[in-house]
């Protein structure tokens, strides 16, 4: 596998991650549920940023980085704050798996960039209820 498809799979996971935290941070009142709703603006804003920085790394790499598709399958049971949590560390356990996966296949500051992804979705799985695990991202 080359690098470029490596951060392609990484970006389609952050295009997902992206869609599907904007319909989770809808779904919780920042009234209700205050350090939810956080959590849900911390992540979003931290897949923005990680899609961001794949986005600038496969352009750099001179090819066209992967566009979001137009609408991802919602997780089930949204319709409550541990559902909604629930949905969250699924998001954080898939991203960090992706990353998990893709590392292997990128050196140098490709390599950097996944690792430091990586463990950044380990972290947030701690917000939504995850346990820390010793090789983050294989479960």
């Amino acid at each position: 596998m080359s690098s470029v498809s490596a951060l392609q799979k990484a970006l389609a996971a952050e295009h997902a991650a992206v869609y599907l935290y904007g319909v989770l941070g809808g779904r919780v009142s920042t009234y209700g549920d205050p350090s939810l709703a956080a959590a849900l603006q911390d992540a979003y804003d931290a897949h923005r940023a990680a899609r961001d920085a794949l986005i600038d790394r496969v352009a750099a790499a001179g090819a066209h980085p992967a566009g979001a598709a137009a609408a991802y399958a919602l997780p089930h049971g949204i319709d409550s704050a541990a559902g909604v949590r629930a949905a969250a560390l699924g998001i954080e356990r898939h991203c960090a798996a992706t990353y998990f996966a893709q590392v292997a296949a990128v050196d140098g500051e490709d390599r950097r960039l996944l690792i430091s992804a990586l463990g950044d979705a380990a972290v947030r799985e701690l917000s939504f209820g995850g346990a820390p695990q010793t090789f983050p991202g294989t479960a």
